[in-house]
């Protein structure tokens, strides 16, 4: 099943907003056996938004909207589809008297532009809303389909999931099944070279994706049933898994922070951090992971003027995290200083350094220029820093 994703609102055009809706869209298909060829965005003109839909309804057997469906003179879904199809809209009293009534238990009068949002075409049907005024349209003929749904993320999301998914199941006759493995300290390159003796198993496919939390590879199997097509990736899965050991430290939706967390609690471990210009940073995300709850000691934030870790080097970072352990009690401590944009400091602004101490007292330090800003700056050194970190913790088994 083929399919298209177009994307509707001049803002996003201009670059008010970022299209998150189609990665999330692109993100559920695979599981469906949907296979997604194309994706549009296209502002609010109605040509123009008739004239994309047009070219995705010609090559594609499911076409996915998503905004246009509001109240007002620039929301053009509806009028373009139905232009597509040459059919009418029309008032449907039931959705008139469900508008109204949304409006009225809000204690507002409803604006007489929303009855649009009450219009439907004799080739499509509601998709539910119950989170806003927009519903959204099913739209079927001649063996295709147009699934037309809120630009709002929320309102889209919670329309897919609980609508249009369980009514594309099956339709497409196969599923597609993803496993995907994440691994630190190897290049992408060498990640690609040791994973060829996989890359020819049959009815699979494999990848790699370099990651800011390391290098992913992700293995694909299409079958008929979702039973058939994870029997398949089992045997891939075990032979990376005897290629790489511990250098896989997680698997799909696992984090960084997460396996750490997990880690620590299975040996009864703790960590503790001290950082400089990262502002917490580091300790926030340690404390979000869902299995934190004993494994974090605290964390610490020193000033940039505290002289006791003056400096922007190796040497600050490793008594930083020195001091992490001692102060917070913990069995790990790991330290950041940074060299920011706008700082006064002698290194190049978007240099860092991070370091772990460990149980036995031994200390590891690591150096990373970014010149991609404060923010990329600090995403990045906290990324570096749960890497030495999960390094460290590796090393003590």
């Amino acid at each position: 099943m083929k399919a298209e994703i177009v994307a509707i609102g001049t803002e996003i055009l201009l670059g008010e907003i970022v299209d998150t809706n189609s990665a999330w869209i692109a993100q559920q298909l695979p599981a469906l056996g949907i296979d997604l060829n194309h994706t549009n965005v296209v502002g609010d003109n109605l040509e123009r938004v008739t004239g994309t839909l047009r070219r995705a309804w010609e090559r594609s057997d499911l076409v996915i909207t998503t905004g246009g469906l509001g109240p007002t003179e620039d929301d053009l879904t509806r009028e373009s589809i139905a232009n597509l199809l040459d059919e009418e809209p029309h008032v449907v009293p039931e959705l008139e008297e469900r508008l109204r009534s949304f409006f009225s238990r809000r204690g507002i009068e409803m604006p007489e532009t929303n009855i649009k949002q009450a219009w439907l075409i004799p080739s499509a049907r509601v998709i539910d809303n119950p989170r806003g005024t927009a519903p959204g349209w099913w739209t079927e003929r001649d063996g295709r389909v147009i699934v037309s749904m809120p630009g709002v993320p929320p309102e889209m999301e919670r329309m897919w999931i609980h609508e249009v998914s369980p009514q594309l199941e099956g339709r497409s006759g196969s599923v597609l099944v993803t496993r995907t493995l994440k691994t630190a300290g190897i290049g992408e390159g060498t990640v690609d070279e040791m994973a060829r003796p996989v890359f020819d198993m049959p009815g699979i496919g494999v990848g790699t994706y370099a990651r800011a939390d390391g290098v992913h590879l992700r293995i694909g199997a299409k079958a008929a049933t979702r039973e058939e097509a994870q029997r398949l990736i089992e045997p891939v899965e075990r032979e990376l898994d005897a290629i790489f050991g511990n250098a896989i430290w997680g698997r799909d939706e696992d984090t960084l922070e997460g396996f750490i967390a997990r880690t620590l609690r299975e040996r009864g471990q703790t960590v503790g951090t001290l950082e400089t210009a990262t502002g917490g940073l580091l300790a926030s995300t340690l404390s979000d992971a869902p299995d934190a709850g004993g494994s974090f000691a605290g964390g610490l934030v020193s000033a940039g003027s505290d002289e006791e870790f003056a400096g922007v080097s190796a040497e600050t970072a490793e008594a930083m995290a020195a001091a992490a352990r001692e102060r917070l009690g913990s069995d790990y401590g790991v330290g950041i200083t940074a060299s920011l944009e706008g700082d006064a400091t002698v290194e190049q602004p978007g240099t860092f350094f991070v370091a772990v101490a460990g149980p036995a007292g031994d200390r590891r330090s690591m150096k990373m220029v970014m010149a991609q800003g404060r923010a990329a700056t600090k995403r990045r050194a906290i990324t570096t820093a749960l890497m030495l970190l999960r390094s460290g913790i590796l090393e003590e088994e």
